[in-house]
């Protein structure tokens, strides 16, 4: 059986009641707040046949565990998830526009938030992650990710740098990030099936990772700081394969 999860904020719960409604078990509303934004996703919910329970916002902030729930919150049953057995139907259903994420190693749920959410936005087909070490989909990563993690796939494995060999194998080019490469994002062709590897907070790729790369590339730094924030670098190259791709 499928486990329960809570999803909190407006633009989360958007996203469940427009893309997987069959998920749905239960909904939360304030009753300290009665606007329209919030209206119309309570009337959106009963019209699919949903019971909405109004509650005080005491109830909500502690399903949310003192996050930002906007007055609104929903259990539901969670997607199933995907493995490195998924990826050669995601390669297949992509063609010759593939374009991975990867993050080797971050933990803070609210730069994973952030990264999916620039994910959906830019067309990506699917966020891989290792199963240790990183963050997973969790209640304040789903608030973040304003709706894109209902719906961006999101696959775990267990050994990264052979999922990235896997990848290779179905004609994917891999691209890791790295300060001291000598190659700039911007001198690389993005165009055809590529997989961008972001390292950790911090620490960057792991040596394995960084050695299974076909190619490393550096986003330029003009000022003093000597690195970005992870989900302002991954934002950065998705769009520069955004504008290779589209021609913007």
């Amino acid at each position: 059986m499928s486990k329960k999860v809570t999803i909190f904020g407006m633009h989360s719960v958007r996203a469940l009641l427009e893309q997987h409604p069959e998920r749905l078990v239960e909904v939360f509303a304030t009753r300290e707040r009665q606007d329209k934004p919030l209206q119309l996703l309570v009337s959106q919910a009963q019209r699919l046949g949903l019971r909405v329970q109004f509650v005080p916002k005491a109830t909500l902030d502690k399903k949310s565990e003192g996050g930002n729930h906007q007055g609104i919150a929903i259990t539901a049953l969670e997607a199933p998830q995907m493995t490195e057995n998924d990826l050669d139907s995601l390669c297949e259903k992509a063609g010759g526009k593939a374009l991975f994420l990867v993050l080797d190693g971050v933990t803070d749920p609210h730069n994973l938030g952030a990264c999916l959410r620039t994910a959906d936005a830019s067309g990506v087909t699917a966020v891989i992650v290792p199963k240790d070490k990183s963050a997973s989909i969790t209640p304040v990563v789903r608030k973040v990710a304003s709706g894109a993690a209902e719906t961006v796939p999101f696959v775990q494995v267990t050994n990264l740098a052979r999922t990235l060999r896997q990848l290779q194998d179905r004609q994917v080019w891999v691209i890791g990030t790295a300060g001291e490469a000598t190659q700039e994002l911007y001198a690389v062709d993005l165009k055809g099936p590529v997989a961008i590897v972001m390292g950790a907070e911090g620490d960057g790729m792991r040596r394995l990772t960084r050695e299974t790369c076909d190619e490393l590339i550096k986003i330029p730094l003009l000022g003093t700081v000597s690195s970005l924030n992870v989900s302002v670098a991954t934002g950065v190259c998705l769009y520069e394969a955004v504008r290779q791709r589209h021609g913007v």
